[in-house]
């Protein structure tokens, strides 16, 4: 998950790890301190200075020495020495911002997966926050999100076991497993009391495009969920495809994109852009981790309107996406105002396996803006409770009178420090029933089985086009009510006149489920972004032309 491919400067422990802990001593301490001055400028070493971080390095070793030697020697029972190591490893890199990690060596193995090959789990990303699993992301089309965890949401029990303090090696021991084991959580959720969930583990689809379809016969939709290896491939493939079919006008959905690999959203800007300008550009206190991403002309395509929909949870590498299409005025960003997540890590595999992944640059779009939002480094939970707040747009937008004002290619202004603000604010809608989004994230998948009872008795796929389907197929009301008595007798806990308030929303559920049974996902999400008003009033941006090009321009 390296933001930057170059290596980050290791320094030579070898000789130091391959000895045992208990033969640590003061002469073994000034030895591995001068062994690392080898290896350093002649000039940057000042003993004299007590300020000096090398005079800090050589004292603190000492003390590092004398701490493991009486631990190892004293302490009442066995230590095992790698886990209080690699304890002292996360304290060192807790002092620095958020995204400065250490990853031990099984971790490393579990992340390396993530990002290059398939496995079988739950489906989230996470960090422990507060003693606590706390989840970033769930995977896009994982059963975390199918059973509608969200971002933020904290697990408190696993199968009964409180979570509190759980290592990370514990969290992969825990929640993967095989395909069709389920795992029983409790989750705490901002503003909510905890609730139970059952989690049908499944594969984890690690695709970046989660769905590209026409929306209708003009509009494309792109929806890209992460920023790995392939995302630019992804999206112009996608791009290319909705062309082909006739798109003129395109929406891009970043929205609950976390980010990922840096010049992945450099790729994926550059599809939009066909001048040579500034695509994002990074700086830091090391010359060697600055750089400057430009686009090629050849590679951009002008010849659609673009809007871009971010919210809350757009974080880093969607931001960026986000900042240049703004910045350079290629079209509208519409939604919430992203996460602020400005900065460049670089990651560096440690002798055994381990990993450090540290904050080397902060990264700035072609205006100049930087994204990063303000933290307080002894106050982690506040910088995350901030998303969750219900009038965060109306704080953002009086803050604004002290934020950097930048200006946009055509000269519309723009406000910086504090991730990428909506040209046109539009909160996300949904109501319905306690009882429905129960249902909705049914760990037996009662909504799905029923809408697969229902493509197969209709043989749909062979009698017309998805085309038609969209336009003319509705779920009766006999129908319906067939549904509702699959539900109660699936799960007699539900209830059921709540479920039936939200007839409507059901009925394209369902509507959706089929397509993507006889179709595909892309079918799937053309239907079901219906019911998302934060899609259907980006169209409304589109339906007026004129307006809508006027809208880049200097107001």
């Amino acid at each position: 998950m390296a933001l930057l491919s170059e290596p980050l400067f290791i320094l030579d422990y070898d000789n130091f790890m391959k000895r045992k802990l208990i033969r640590f001593s003061f002469t073994l301490s000034l030895g591995i301190f001068f062994g690392i001055l080898i290896s350093l400028p002649f000039t940057q070493v000042i003993f004299s200075k007590q300020n000096n971080p090398y005079s800090v390095i050589e004292r603190k070793f000492k003390d590092m020495n004398q701490i493991l030697y009486l631990v190892n020697q004293l302490y009442y029972q066995d230590v095992d020495m790698e886990d209080l190591m690699d304890g002292a490893f996360d304290g060192i890199m807790e002092k620095l911002d958020p995204p400065s990690v250490f990853i031990s060596a099984k971790d490393q193995k579990n992340i390396d997966e993530m990002f290059q090959g398939e496995f079988q789990g739950i489906g989230i990303e996470f960090d422990i926050l507060n003693k606590y699993i706390t989840v970033i992301a769930p995977v896009v089309g994982g059963p975390s999100e199918r059973a509608g965890i969200l971002p933020g949401d904290w697990i408190i029990e696993i199968d009964g076991e409180s979570a509190y303090n759980i290592s990370r090696d514990d969290v992969f021991k825990k929640l993967r497993g095989k395909k069709g084991t389920k795992v029983d959580l409790k989750i705490g959720r901002s503003g909510t009391e905890n609730f139970d969930i059952v989690i049908i583990r499944d594969d984890i689809p690690l695709y970046s495009v989660r769905a590209s379809t026409m929306l209708n016969d003009e509009v494309g939709y792109t929806w890209l969920t992460r920023f790995s290896n392939k995302s630019g491939q992804e999206v112009r493939k996608s791009v290319e495809g909705l062309l082909n079919q006739g798109m003129k006008k395109l929406i891009l959905d970043l929205r609950s994109n976390s980010g990922g690999i840096l010049d992945q959203a450099a790729e994926v800007a550059n599809i939009f852009i066909t001048d040579r300008d500034t695509l994002v550009y990074t700086k830091g206190k090391n010359k060697n981790s600055e750089q400057v991403f430009m686009a090629s002309p050849r590679k951009g395509n002008d010849n659609f309107s673009l809007i871009v929909l971010i919210n809350r949870g757009s974080a880093s590498a969607s931001e960026i996406v986000a900042g240049a299409v703004q910045d350079l005025d290629r079209g509208l960003v519409l939604g919430e105002t992203s996460f602020g997540k400005g900065s460049v890590q670089r990651q560096a595999r440690l002798s055994d396996g381990s990993a450090i992944r540290l904050t080397i640059a902060q990264y700035f779009t072609p205006s100049g803006r930087q994204i990063q939002r303000p933290y307080d480094i002894e106050n982690y939970e506040d910088y995350y409770r901030e998303l969750y707040e219900e009038d965060r747009e109306s704080k953002i937008d009086s803050l604004k009178k002290l934020r950097p004002p930048f200006k946009t290619k055509n000269g519309r202004v723009v406000y910086g420090g504090g991730g990428i603000t909506p040209d046109h604010y539009i909160p996300w809608k949904l109501k319905i029933e306690e009882s429905s989004r129960k249902l909705v994230s049914h760990p037996d998948r009662i909504m799905f089985n029923w809408s697969n009872i229902i493509a197969s008795k209709s043989k749909l796929k062979s009698s017309q086009s998805f085309k038609k389907f969209k336009s003319s197929w509705s779920l009766d009301d006999i129908e319906f009510q067939n549904f509702i008595s699959y539900v109660s007798k699936k799960d007699s806990k539900l209830n059921i006149n709540e479920i039936k308030k939200d007839k409507e929303y059901f009925k394209t559920m369902i509507k959706s489920e089929v397509a993507g049974i006889i179709w595909s996902r892309d079918e799937l999400w053309s239907i079901r972004t219906d019911l998302d008003n934060q899609v259907m009033q980006a169209l409304d941006y589109f339906n007026n032309d004129k307006e809508f090009k006027l809208s880049l321009y200097k107001k």
